[in-house]
Order: structure tokens, then C-alpha cells, then sequence
């Protein structure tokens, strides 16, 4: 169905103005939205590509409080950061945005008085944690405490980093404010909510039948399966009234004619992807264009890209808000890609665990396809994926150079040496041996360039990018076996032509080659296309139906350029720097260097005797009464039964314990806790961050036996 659109309106997720760009942002919602809008307008159809800086919210805020510096300066900052990375990068967005921008704030107030006047709101007195120091109510974001799920100390308000639990802050255990680390009281405030339990059978039948009221909207076949997954897991689990609005001081005011607004702002997510919306307002103000047919007309296609972490809100939430509004398209797809690591962990921002954007680009300003290239290859679109410096020297190497490159230049290098860079006119009933080692004709291996573009073309459509890159790629592997199979340089004085016609074809599949890399990496395609003389190429759509009729695409007697390298080598001192660079900046390593406790009081050999360590099984586990720290075990010790108590509860969820091979400290003197006498000592490592883990030993063991 999203073939058939007439106009398109594409976005990227908006970053978030905390902070730098990394290659997951990158990887996740930027370069697939940039491919696809290239694709489309390469297929020539009506496109709009919006982005822009996400700048409202909590996280500015308390940036703003750790930096004691005002929220505007932080916005500022990285929405200019943001910008001039996306240019050095080529990012195609046909507009970038910004939500602290007037016309956006307008907008928002806008969508949110029609969905308030229209009754869609239910007005909800409720507590909510307010700070006596900072004198505020606080957002989820701005209180911190024990995560009830897993015992992680550091969960805020909304979800918990280590388990990925969402939360709500009265769930958190011991919670204190951010903003002045005083324990907050809980005080009633009064917000607007979404009642998204009444859009719920609507939701189910928009995302899992593609229909909208009983009206065709979208296959759901097209939607990655984990996109599906997460959302009806969210719906089974049944749906709630959202807040629409906060108690906040930075984002935007709720409009001031409603009874009640002062000191509101709304939620981010009510805020956020209406910037899309704005974008789009803005962008048409600039052009003296008219926005609506991109957001109200039924014949054009909304496409999301986004991060595996904004699935929700933009396939429920966003959703249920335009639903409301009743204006508005709704997407067609959302082609949400999973996380990208980093030589085998989590990128992390907090950590400088990363490959920063920005000083990529300032550091290997030639180097900026080489890696898109990269990042394609290894596009988290059905799972998460991995970056490695060494997997991207070899990709460059032996794909880019040994591959294509290689080709380009051995084309180019015998056309202007034997033809003067002319391309030679052929004998189409001449025969040549073609890539799979059969005699073809010169339409025949058209039609086949054909087929391998039209290849591309179909998992574009997809959002395979992964798929279409490679399928790219197996163009130049063709070209090279064409070459490889005639030999023209010993052809060119036994059969002049015959060498004619493969070097015609080899060009012809350089041209398809060149056409394509338009859509994945723009620097070097206009490199290519300049090396060719071909820069009015035309759309994607001509040439494939003159393809398809076996027509080339350069005509006999097409001036060609001089040939140049289009990719060089990348060395082991230009990849070790990036690794070194790396390592010095990785906050992990600089926190376990400082985080080690200092050594105990020196004891002697006899003291260490004098403990009797033990394997043990623990049989059963069960919580204490009134104790949120300990557990209660029953451990066998092979030659009896104990009871011990353990203070690991936040850690151990007491249905994973039974059966756990654990070490204890035996001869340690018995001691009631909490009315529980606890005979012995579990035995646990405990890291920088107080996470604990069970001692225990390398292979099955039976209990009872002695540890020395």
C-alpha cells in the first residue's frame, strides 16, 4: 500500500538537546529515514524529510541544574552541534526544527486546546512528590530511588536503566529529589489525562488489522515484528489514562485561557512529535507552500523512524493523540530499529562509552561515506548490532576498495585507454561470457542489471537497508566477474569486439552502480557520476524501464572522465588510534580504578584457619516480613539443613534462589534477625556500584565440602 501514496512525509526522531550525537542515533532513526527519502525522490515522488531538536523536558532541565547554567544555553548548544554534524554528515532533511521555536509552542497549544474543548481530556486530581527545598512538584525524571523489580538504587521516576521496568515514582523505594536531595513529601496537583483505555479496541484494530474504523490503512505484514510485539503487549496489558500535562518550569505553558494552567507545561510526549507537525509548518512558511496536504491528506504516507525505546509513543500514544484531534493522518509505518553496541557493550553516554558524530566528522572529514557504509551494513533493524573499529577497517578494505573501487578504476583506467574515454558503440549479437560463465548477449546482461537494480529497489520499499545494500554491492561483484571471466586486457588484440562489448557493459553496470550509491552514500556517488560525465542522470524509474527493454543506460559514444580512486585504504595505525581513543575516554575504567575499596587490617595464616568455608544448595527462599533488604534461605550443607539470612532481597527475587550452588561462611557464630535465628553466611562479590553476585563454585559441586 505505501507504494501508492501520492506524498510522503518522512521524520526522524527527534534527539534530545542533552547531549552529543553517537553513532546509535545515527544508526537507529537518522540514516534510514535519510535513505528512504533519498529513495523516494530518486523514484521521484513527492517528499518531505522533517527533523528537528527535541528541547523540552526534564532531562534539560537537570542538565541545566548539574551545569548551573539556564535551560536555553543547553538548547542552544546542542541544536547548533546538531546542525553543523548533520551538514558535515549530508543528512537530507528538507527541514530541521526546533521545539523551543515560537510557531512550535503555538502548535502545541493549539492541538492541545482542541483536544481539551472537545471533551477528549479527564481532569484528575492526584499526589504527587513535591520538593519543600526546591519548592516545586517533581517530574518522573527529577526523583531517584530503589527500583521495587530488580533493587538497582539509582531507578528514577519512570523507569529503571538496569532492569527496564517502567515505573511510576510512589513504586520507588527510599525516593529522593534530584534537584536538592531532600526526601519529597507527597502533595495533590490536578492534570489533564488522555483516557487511553477508550482508545484501546481502536488501537487493536488499527495495529493489528490495518484498518482504521473498518477502513483499509496498512498492511501489518509490513511492520517489523518486534514493533508489532511491543505494542500488543502494551494493549493486552491494558491501557491507562496518560498525564498530558507536568508540574514544570521548562517546555511548553498550557494555554493560559484554561482554568487551572498556571504552572503547567505539557507532557513531553503531547509536546515532542507535534514538532514534526511544526516542522512541517515551518518548513512550508519557508517555501510559500501549503503544509496540510503533508498531515491531513488521506493520499500521503506517514513514515516514523525512531529508536526500539519510542515504539510506544509513537505507535500508541502519538496515535491515540492524533485519533483525538481527528484532523490528522496516522502513520503508515513505523520502522523502528533496535540498539547498536559498541565493541561488545552498551553505548553510554554517562560513561563516554561512544563513537561521538561530531568529532567523527571533524577528525575523517574524507571519510564520511566510508561510514555510512558501515553503519548501513550493520543497520540494527531486527535485533541489536554491533560496531567494531576492526569489522569497519575490513568492510572499508575489502568491500569499498578490493570490491568497488577496484572495479571502477579497472573500468575506467581500459575505457579511456583503449576508447579515449569514448564509450564504444557494439555488436549487440556479439557474444561475451558472462558473470556465471555462460555465453550471454549484451540485452541479456541489460536485463540482468535490470533485475539486480530492481532488487534494490523492492527492499528499499521494504525498509531492508540492510538487504539493499548488499544486493547493491553484488552489482560491482558482477561487474567484477564480467571482467574477470573475458579478460579484456588480453581480449583487446585477439577480439577488438568482443572488448568492445564488455567494456560497454561493465560501464553500463557502473552507471546502475553510481544511480544507486545516490541513496546510500551521496558524497561518492557525486564522485563517481563526475568520473562518468553523467550528472543528469535522471530518476531511478526511467532508467529502470529502459533497462527493462534492454536499452543501456549510456549511449555509445558518451564521453567519459578521468579515472579516479574512489575509496583508499584503511591502515591499522588510523583504526589502533580510534581504539586508543576510545579507551582514554571510557568512564567505566576510570570509575573501577577509583571504586575499589582499600584493603582490610592484614590478618595472619592461622586467623584464615580459623574460618570454616563450606559449599551449600539453597533449597528455599522466601521474603522476610517488614524487611526490604533480606530473604529468608533454607541451605543444604550436605551433612544438615540451615536456616540463613541474607541481606540480598533487592538483588534475588526468592523464585530464581532454589537450586543457586552458593559458599558459606559455616562457623560463624548464629544471630537472631528480625525474629529469625540465621546459623552461617552466603558468601557474595559486590561491585562499585553495590550490584551483588552469588560466590560460588566453577562446576557442580556437592554441599558440604570444605573451601581453601
Amino acid at each position: 500500500m505505501i507504494y501508492n501514496a501520492t506524498r510522503y512525509t518522512v521524520s526522524s526522531a527527534l534527539p534530545y538537546a542533552n547531549g552529543p550525537l553517537h553513532i546509535g542515533h545515527l544508526a537507529g532513526a537518522i540514516l534510514p529515514a535519510d535513505i528512504f527519502a533519498r529513495f523516494l525522490r530518486l523514484m521521484e515522488k513527492d517528499v518531505l524529510y522533517v527533523c528537528g531538536s527535541d528541547e523540552h523536558g526534564a532531562a534539560i532541565t537537570m542538565k541545566a541544574i548539574q551545569e548551573k547554567t539556564a535551560p536555553k544555553e543547553i538548547i542552544d548548544r546542542y541544536h547548533q552541534l546538531f546542525e553543523d554534524t548533520f551538514q558535515k554528515l549530508d543528512i537530507s532533511f528538507d527541514v530541521y526544527h526546533r521545539t523551543s521555536d515560537p510557531l512550535h509552542h503555538e502548535t502545541s497549544q493549539e492541538f492541545f486546546k482542541r483536544l481539551f474543548d472537545a471533551g477528549k481530556f479527564e481532569t484528575r486530581n492526584s499526589e504527587q512528590y513535591y520538593d519543600p527545598e526546591a519548592g516545586q512538584f517533581l517530574a518522573d525524571r527529577y526523583i531517584m530511588g530503589t527500583c521495587p523489580k530488580c533493587g538497582y538504587e539509582e531507578a528514577y521516576g519512570d523507569q529503571c536503566e538496569k532492569c527496564g521496568s517502567s515505573l511510576s515514582p510512589m513504586e520507588l523505594i527510599d525516593p529522593v529529589s534530584k534537584l536538592s536531595g531532600a526526601k519529597p513529601e507527597i502533595r495533590e496537583t490536578t492534570h489533564w489525562y488522555l483516557p487511553l483505555q477508550e482508545y484501546e479496541s481502536w488501537l487493536k484494530e488499527w495495529i493489528n488489522e490495518g484498518t482504521d474504523d473498518g477502513n483499509p490503512h496498512h498492511d501489518p505484514s509490513e511492520w517489523k515484528n518486534h514493533v508489532l510485539g511491543q505494542c500488543r503487549s502494551w494493549i493486552d496489558g491494558g491501557l491507562e489514562s496518560r498525564a498530558m500535562t507536568r508540574d514544570l518550569d521548562w517546555g511548553v505553558d498550557v494555554p493560559k485561557d484554561i482554568e487551572g494552567a498556571e504552572g503547567k507545561k505539557l507532557y513531553v510526549w503531547m509536546d515532542a512529535p507535534i514538532g514534526y507537525i511544526s516542522a512541517t509548518k515551518y518548513w512550508a512558511k519557508q517555501k510559500n507552500k501549503d503544509w496540510k496536504p503533508y498531515w491531513q491528506d488521506e493520499d500521503t504516507a506517514l513514515v516514523h523512524f525512531i529508536g526500539k525505546d519510542n515504539i510506544v509513543f509513537h505507535c500508541i500514544i502519538f496515535p491515540a493523540i492524533l485519533k483525538a484531534h481527528g484532523d490528522y493522518i496516522l502513520p503508515q509505518n513505523v520502522p523502528a530499529n533496535q540498539f547498536m553496541n559498541l565493541e561488545g557493550r552498551k553505548i553510554s553516554t554517562s560513561k563516554n562509552w561512544a563513537v561521538w558524530a561530531h568529532e567523527y566528522v571533524e577528525a575523517h572529514p574524507d571519510k564520511i561515506d566510508e561510514l555510512k557504509y558501515y553503519l548501513i551494513k550493520n543497520m540494527p533493524e531486527q535485533k541489536d548490532s554491533e560496531f567494531t573499529w576492526k569489522s569497519f577497517q575490513d568492510a572499508c578494505n575489502n568491500e569499498l576498495v578490493n570490491n568497488l573501487a577496484n572495479f571502477a578504476n579497472r573500468v575506467m583506467v581500459l575505457c579511456n585507454k583503449y576508447y579515449d574515454g569514448v564509450l564504444p558503440e557494439v555488436d549487440e549479437n556479439q557474444q561475451i561470457i558472462g558473470a556465471e560463465g555462460e555465453t550471454e548477449f549484451f540485452e541479456s546482461e541489460m536485463l540482468a542489471l535490470h533485475d539486480m537494480m530492481q532488487d534494490v529497489n523492492s527492499k528499499l520499499w521494504e525498509f531492508n537497508f540492510r538487504g539493499a545494500l548488499q544486493a547493491w554491492m553484488q552489482i560491482s561483484a558482477r561487474g567484477n566477474q564480467l571482467l574477470q571471466n573475458n579478460e579484456p586486457w588480453k581480449l583487446f588484440k585477439t577480439d577488438p569486439e568482443k572488448t568492445r562489448v564488455v567494456m560497454n557493459l561493465c560501464t553500463q553496470y557502473l552507471a546502475g552502480i553510481a544511480q544507486l550509491m545516490k541513496v546510500f552514500m551521496p558524497g561518492k556517488a557525486e564522485q563517481l557520476l563526475n568520473m562518468l560525465q553523467w550528472n543528469d542522470a535522471g530518476s531511478l524509474v526511467s532508467n529502470l524501464n529502459h533497462l527493462a527493454e534492454g536499452a543501456p543506460l549510456l549511449q555509445p559514444g558518451h564521453q567519459l572522465g578521468e579515472a579516479k580512486h574512489l575509496f583508499s585504504r584503511i591502515d591499522d595505525e588510523w583504526i589502533q588510534k580510534e581504539l586508543d581513543k576510545l579507551s582514554a575516554s571510557d568512564q567505566d575504567e576510570k570509575d573501577a580504578s577509583n571504586d575499589f575499596k582499600p584493603l582490610a587490617e592484614e590478618i595472619g595464616f592461622e586467623d584464615f584457619m580459623k574460618l570454616d568455608i563450606r559449599t551449600g544448595t539453597i533449597l528455599q527462599a522466601e521474603k522476610m516480613p517488614k524487611a526490604n533488604k533480606l530473604l529468608k534461605l533454607e541451605v543444604d550443607m550436605g551433612f544438615e539443613k540451615r536456616t540463613i539470612v541474607s541481606g540480598i532481597a533487592k538483588h534475588y527475587a526468592p523464585d530464581e534462589l532454589p537450586g543457586k550452588q552458593v559458599v558459606v561462611l559455616a562457623n560463624l557464630a548464629p544471630k537472631k534477625l528480625r525474629g529469625v535465628m540465621s546459623n552461617g553466611m552466603i558468601l557474595m562479590a559486590e561491585n562499585e556500584k553495590g550490584d551483588l553476585a552469588f560466590v560460588s563454585p566453577e562446576r557442580d559441586w556437592k554441599p558440604g565440602f570444605e573451601v581453601k
